[in-house]
Protein backbone atom coordinates (compact mmCIF):
# COMPACT_ATOMS: atom_id res chain seq x y z
CA UNK A 1 0.00 0.00 0.00
CA UNK A 2 1.39 3.28 -0.73
CA UNK A 3 1.94 5.66 1.77
CA UNK A 4 -0.32 9.18 2.27
CA UNK A 5 2.35 10.64 4.39
CA UNK A 6 5.55 10.38 4.56
CA UNK A 7 7.57 12.80 6.90
CA UNK A 8 11.07 12.34 7.78
CA UNK A 9 13.50 14.38 10.21
CA UNK A 10 10.97 16.97 10.18
CA UNK A 11 12.25 20.25 12.38
CA UNK A 12 9.88 23.89 12.91
CA UNK A 13 11.57 26.48 15.02
CA UNK A 14 9.65 29.95 15.12
CA UNK A 15 11.48 32.79 15.31
CA UNK A 16 10.77 33.30 18.66
CA UNK A 17 13.51 30.78 19.10
CA UNK A 18 10.61 27.96 20.23
CA UNK A 19 11.37 24.37 18.52
CA UNK A 20 7.88 22.98 17.70
CA UNK A 21 8.70 19.96 16.10
CA UNK A 22 12.26 18.28 17.28
CA UNK A 23 13.23 15.83 14.34
CA UNK A 24 9.65 13.92 13.95
CA UNK A 25 9.09 11.10 11.89
CA UNK A 26 5.88 9.70 10.91
CA UNK A 27 4.13 7.80 8.10
CA UNK A 28 0.95 7.17 7.14
CA UNK A 29 -0.59 4.57 4.59
CA UNK A 30 -2.92 5.80 2.02
CA UNK A 31 -6.62 5.18 3.09
CA UNK A 32 -5.98 4.92 6.93
CA UNK A 33 -7.84 6.71 9.28
CA UNK A 34 -5.79 8.09 11.92
CA UNK A 35 -5.14 10.44 15.11
CA UNK A 36 -2.69 12.64 15.91
CA UNK A 37 -3.11 13.24 19.59
CA UNK A 38 -1.84 15.12 22.16
CA UNK A 39 -2.18 18.28 24.45
CA UNK A 40 -2.08 21.85 23.71
CA UNK A 41 0.90 23.49 22.53
CA UNK A 42 2.32 19.56 21.48
CA UNK A 43 3.26 20.62 17.95
CA UNK A 44 -0.05 19.05 16.42
CA UNK A 45 -1.09 22.01 14.80
CA UNK A 46 2.43 22.78 13.55
CA UNK A 47 2.47 19.58 12.35
CA UNK A 48 -0.57 20.12 10.65
CA UNK A 49 -0.11 23.52 9.09
CA UNK A 50 3.23 21.97 7.39
CA UNK A 51 1.52 19.31 5.85
CA UNK A 52 -1.55 21.57 4.85
CA UNK A 53 1.36 24.47 3.30
CA UNK A 54 0.13 26.98 5.81
CA UNK A 55 3.81 27.17 7.78
CA UNK A 56 6.76 26.71 6.12
CA UNK A 57 9.09 23.66 7.17
CA UNK A 58 12.43 24.70 9.09
CA UNK A 59 14.10 21.32 7.75
CA UNK A 60 12.82 17.67 7.30
CA UNK A 61 10.73 16.08 4.20
CA UNK A 62 7.53 15.79 4.07
CA UNK A 63 5.69 14.01 0.88
CA UNK A 64 2.03 13.70 0.63
CA UNK A 65 1.21 10.61 -1.83
CA UNK A 66 4.40 10.52 -2.81
CA UNK A 67 4.83 14.38 -3.94
CA UNK A 68 7.10 16.40 -1.81
CA UNK A 69 5.46 19.49 -0.69
CA UNK A 70 8.45 22.25 -1.55
CA UNK A 71 8.67 20.99 -5.12
CA UNK A 72 4.82 19.61 -5.56
CA UNK A 73 3.47 22.45 -4.00
CA UNK A 74 -0.36 23.30 -6.54
CA UNK A 75 -0.07 19.42 -6.77
CA UNK A 76 -0.14 18.76 -3.28
CA UNK A 77 -2.65 21.32 -2.48
CA UNK A 78 -5.03 20.20 -4.74
CA UNK A 79 -5.63 16.77 -3.27
CA UNK A 80 -5.13 18.19 0.22
CA UNK A 81 -8.42 18.93 2.29
CA UNK A 82 -8.10 21.09 5.58
CA UNK A 83 -10.92 21.65 8.36
CA UNK A 84 -9.51 23.75 10.65
CA UNK A 85 -10.50 24.12 14.40
CA UNK A 86 -11.60 27.70 14.04
CA UNK A 87 -14.28 28.78 11.65
CA UNK A 88 -12.58 30.86 9.26
CA UNK A 89 -15.34 31.67 6.41
CA UNK A 90 -16.87 34.58 5.93
CA UNK A 91 -19.80 35.41 8.30
CA UNK A 92 -21.51 37.64 5.67
CA UNK A 93 -21.65 34.96 2.78
CA UNK A 94 -24.37 32.48 2.22
CA UNK A 95 -23.91 28.75 2.92
CA UNK A 96 -24.14 27.83 -1.17
CA UNK A 97 -21.70 30.45 -2.26
CA UNK A 98 -18.80 29.61 0.32
CA UNK A 99 -18.73 26.46 -1.20
CA UNK A 100 -18.95 27.67 -4.58
CA UNK A 101 -15.76 30.52 -3.88
CA UNK A 102 -13.71 27.41 -2.67
CA UNK A 103 -14.40 25.29 -5.72
CA UNK A 104 -13.31 28.33 -7.27
CA UNK A 105 -10.74 28.49 -5.72
CA UNK A 106 -9.29 25.45 -7.07
CA UNK A 107 -10.64 25.85 -10.43
CA UNK A 108 -13.81 24.23 -10.81
CA UNK A 109 -16.69 26.40 -12.49
CA UNK A 110 -19.84 26.29 -10.96
CA UNK A 111 -21.56 24.67 -13.64
CA UNK A 112 -18.88 21.93 -12.91
CA UNK A 113 -19.01 22.17 -8.72
CA UNK A 114 -23.17 22.59 -8.58
CA UNK A 115 -23.65 18.64 -8.08
CA UNK A 116 -21.13 18.25 -5.92
CA UNK A 117 -22.13 21.09 -3.93
CA UNK A 118 -25.75 19.82 -3.64
CA UNK A 119 -24.82 16.42 -2.92
CA UNK A 120 -22.57 17.60 -0.02
CA UNK A 121 -24.95 20.12 1.37
CA UNK A 122 -27.77 17.32 1.58
CA UNK A 123 -25.67 14.76 3.07
CA UNK A 124 -24.56 16.95 5.66
CA UNK A 125 -28.06 18.37 6.20
CA UNK A 126 -27.24 21.93 5.13
CA UNK A 127 -29.16 21.81 1.91
CA UNK A 128 -32.32 23.58 3.52
CA UNK A 129 -29.79 26.39 4.39
CA UNK A 130 -28.15 26.34 1.28
CA UNK A 131 -29.27 30.77 0.57
CA UNK A 132 -28.96 31.33 4.48
CA UNK A 133 -26.30 33.58 5.34
CA UNK A 134 -23.46 31.40 7.22
CA UNK A 135 -23.52 33.73 10.53
CA UNK A 136 -27.34 32.11 11.25
CA UNK A 137 -25.89 27.99 11.99
CA UNK A 138 -26.18 26.72 14.91
CA UNK A 139 -21.92 25.80 16.11
CA UNK A 140 -23.02 22.38 14.61
CA UNK A 141 -24.20 23.25 11.31
CA UNK A 142 -21.00 25.57 11.04
CA UNK A 143 -18.62 22.60 11.66
CA UNK A 144 -20.67 20.71 8.90
CA UNK A 145 -20.02 23.16 7.07
CA UNK A 146 -16.53 23.12 7.33
CA UNK A 147 -16.12 19.74 6.53
CA UNK A 148 -18.35 20.78 3.04
CA UNK A 149 -16.32 23.06 2.39
CA UNK A 150 -12.70 20.99 2.65
CA UNK A 151 -14.91 18.30 0.39
CA UNK A 152 -15.80 20.35 -2.60
CA UNK A 153 -12.30 19.47 -4.95
CA UNK A 154 -12.79 15.94 -3.45
CA UNK A 155 -9.60 16.06 -1.72
CA UNK A 156 -7.85 12.43 -1.43
CA UNK A 157 -6.51 13.44 2.45
CA UNK A 158 -8.86 14.94 4.73
CA UNK A 159 -7.36 16.68 7.95
CA UNK A 160 -9.70 17.20 11.01
CA UNK A 161 -8.37 19.58 13.70
CA UNK A 162 -10.33 18.95 16.09
CA UNK A 163 -14.13 18.99 13.96
CA UNK A 164 -16.59 18.08 16.60
CA UNK A 165 -15.22 20.45 19.25
CA UNK A 166 -18.88 21.96 21.21
CA UNK A 167 -20.71 19.95 18.85
CA UNK A 168 -23.64 17.70 20.74
CA UNK A 169 -23.42 14.47 21.55
CA UNK A 170 -26.10 13.26 18.75
CA UNK A 171 -24.55 15.54 15.95
CA UNK A 172 -20.82 14.34 16.87
CA UNK A 173 -21.91 10.53 16.01
CA UNK A 174 -23.85 11.47 13.23
CA UNK A 175 -20.81 13.09 11.94
CA UNK A 176 -19.22 9.65 13.28
CA UNK A 177 -21.19 8.11 10.95
CA UNK A 178 -20.26 10.62 7.64
CA UNK A 179 -16.41 10.16 8.54
CA UNK A 180 -16.41 6.31 8.38
CA UNK A 181 -18.22 6.07 5.02
CA UNK A 182 -16.01 9.06 3.54
CA UNK A 183 -12.95 6.60 5.06
CA UNK A 184 -14.84 3.94 3.57
CA UNK A 185 -14.55 5.35 -0.12
CA UNK A 186 -10.86 5.56 0.28
CA UNK A 187 -10.33 9.11 1.65
CA UNK A 188 -7.11 8.93 4.02
CA UNK A 189 -8.40 11.04 6.84
CA UNK A 190 -6.10 12.48 9.68
CA UNK A 191 -7.70 13.31 13.02
CA UNK A 192 -6.62 15.41 15.83
CA UNK A 193 -9.22 15.93 19.20
CA UNK A 194 -8.88 15.69 22.59
CA UNK A 195 -12.47 13.47 22.85
CA UNK A 196 -10.29 10.18 23.45
CA UNK A 197 -12.99 7.77 22.85
CA UNK A 198 -13.58 9.71 19.21
CA UNK A 199 -9.95 8.69 18.20
CA UNK A 200 -10.78 5.23 19.86
CA UNK A 201 -13.42 5.16 18.25
CA UNK A 202 -12.91 6.30 14.20
CA UNK A 203 -9.14 5.59 14.52
CA UNK A 204 -7.35 2.29 13.49
CA UNK A 205 -3.71 3.93 13.73
CA UNK A 206 -2.07 6.45 16.13
CA UNK A 207 0.95 8.72 17.23
CA UNK A 208 0.74 10.66 20.30
CA UNK A 209 2.92 13.67 20.42
CA UNK A 210 4.08 16.02 23.45
CA UNK A 211 6.96 18.39 23.54
CA UNK A 212 7.51 18.55 19.89
CA UNK A 213 8.39 14.88 20.09
CA UNK A 214 6.64 11.43 19.16
CA UNK A 215 5.87 9.45 21.97
CA UNK A 216 4.43 6.41 20.45
CA UNK A 217 3.00 5.59 17.13
CA UNK A 218 1.59 2.09 15.80
CA UNK A 219 -2.29 0.55 15.94
CA UNK A 220 -4.36 1.57 18.37
CA UNK A 221 -4.53 -1.76 19.56
CA UNK A 222 -1.06 -1.98 19.96
CA UNK A 223 -0.93 1.07 21.83
CA UNK A 224 -3.27 0.58 23.93
CA UNK A 225 -2.38 -2.77 25.10
CA UNK A 226 -3.94 -3.89 28.02
CA UNK A 227 -4.64 -0.25 29.17
CA UNK A 228 -7.29 2.35 28.49
CA UNK A 229 -6.66 5.17 25.74
CA UNK A 230 -6.78 7.70 28.67
CA UNK A 231 -4.11 6.04 30.67
CA UNK A 232 -1.67 5.67 28.14
CA UNK A 233 -1.95 9.43 26.92
CA UNK A 234 -2.05 10.46 30.31
CA UNK A 235 1.20 8.83 31.06
CA UNK A 236 2.82 9.61 27.91
CA UNK A 237 2.08 13.69 28.00
CA UNK A 238 4.09 13.05 32.07
CA UNK A 239 6.97 12.34 30.88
Amino acid sequence: MSKAIEINNLVKTYDSGTQALKGISISIEEGDFFALLGPNGAGKSTLIGIVSQLINKTSGSVKVLGMDIGSKSGAVKSIVGLVPQEFNFNIFEKVEDILYTQAGYYGISKKESKSEIERLLKILGLWEKRDQKSMSLSGGMKRRLMIARALVHKPRLLILDEPTAGVDVELRIEMWDFLEELNKKGVTIILTTHYLEEAERLCRNIAIINKGEIKIEGTMKSVMGDESLESVFLKLVKE
